[in-house]
Parts: structure tokens; sequence; C-alpha cells
């Protein structure tokens, strides 16, 4: 996977001053592969995966960017389109034990500046980070495949990249998001749903039967 994470922006909600954020006027959102994802309400992630709820989540979230352009260009905070990203519940299903390779792009949509980036349920190894557009054709040949770091949470520097890979083999519903609260709370995240094994130790138990209902 390919996926880009920045700040974009997003109409000013009603009933709410943004006359003092600029651009005056709109509000900052958050956004990865121009997707600002949205927490469902009626049902969590989680339980809509196990109780196989439609109308809950879409596993549309897109591998690579639905827009390419030159991501830490500070001048495309111009561009309108790739500013506001749209809002939705947007989800990468994956199979159990399989690997997962993300280079993370950071982006100068509204300044650049390095994103924390949290991913639960699992450990992550930190194959490499650089500054500028990621480059497959060079930048793959930095990877350390020998002894990477092992992490939760990779910084994603300013105008830069990282790139992390982990074994899907925890089945459940997880949340990766930037772990500054102000970006996260305004779209910054995504989530994985990591499908069961093939056997009773690999496949996820029931909700217990006191879970206080949403």
């Amino acid at each position: 996977m390919f996926v880009t994470v920045g700040m974009g922006l997003d109409v000013c909600p009603p009933n709410v001053s943004c006359q003092d954020r600029p651009p005056v006027g709109a509000a900052l959102s958050g956004n990865m592969n121009n997707v600002s994802f949205v927490l469902p309400t009626i049902l969590s992630l989680l339980e809509a995966f196990f109780f196989n709820v439609g109308g809950v989540y879409t596993t549309d979230f897109p591998a690579n960017p639905p827009v390419q352009f030159n991501f830490t260009n500070p001048s495309i905070n111009a561009d309108l389109p790739l500013l506001f990203a749209p809002k939705r519940t947007s989800i990468t299903k994956v199979k159990f034990n399989s690997t997962v390779e993300m280079v993370l792009q950071n982006t100068a949509l509204i300044g650049a500046e390095n994103h924390p980036m949290h991913l639960h349920g699992f450990d992550f190894h930190v194959l490499a980070q650089g500054f500028g557009n990621f480059n497959p054709a060079t930048d793959t040949l930095k990877y350390n495949l020998f002894n990477p770091q092992m992490r939760n949470t990779v910084s994603v520097p300013v105008a830069g990249w990282a790139v992390i890979r982990f074994v899907a083999n925890n089945p459940g519903a997880w949340f990766m998001h930037c772990h500054f609260d102000g970006h996260n709370s305004v779209g910054l995240s995504t989530a994985f749903i990591v499908e069961n094994g093939p056997t009773p130790e690999t496949t996820l138990p029931p909700p217990p039967p006191d879970l206080p209902e949403c």
C-alpha cells in the first residue's frame, strides 16, 4: 500500500466560528489517501465485523493515492479537490496471516509537519524512512531487512516518508491514526479489519454478554 498522510480543509460546521483559523471560514481536516475517516455512530467496527452488519463501513479504502501529485511541494495548497477530502468510514480488509507493507508519505497540503502514526493490535517493522517523495526505484534499496526496528508508532517526517511492514495475524478491527489528538479527531486515521484464521485460536471470540451498547 502507498498511503498519503496529511492535513486538509473542511467546511466550517454549523454554529461554529472558523474566523480565527486559516483560511478564514474553513475548518481543519485530516486525511489518508484523500479519505477523511469518520468513526461509525450506530455500531462499532468490531461488532459490525463480528455480526456481519452492513452499512457501517466500506472496504474500499484506496491502496494508492486516488490522485498523483508532488506530495511534498508546498505550492499545492491551492488545489481545492485535494484540500477537501471526502468523509467516509472506509477501511482495508485483509486476509488472516497476510503480510501488509505500507509506504506512509507525508504531504504539504496544509503545511508540512511530522505525523506520529500509531497502529493498534500489532507491532510492525520499520523498514526505512526518508525525506522527499518516496521513489520505489531507489528507496526500496534502502530497506533494512536484516534487523529493522519493531514499533507500534512511527514518525512520518516532515516532507518525508516511512515504510512499515507487519503480519496480519490478529483478527479483528484495528485503528491506525496520527497520535496528535487534534489530527486524529478530524480524520487523520484509518482502520484495518483482519479476517478470522483457520482455527478457534485464530478466530475472533464473541463479545461478552455485558458489553455496553453504544
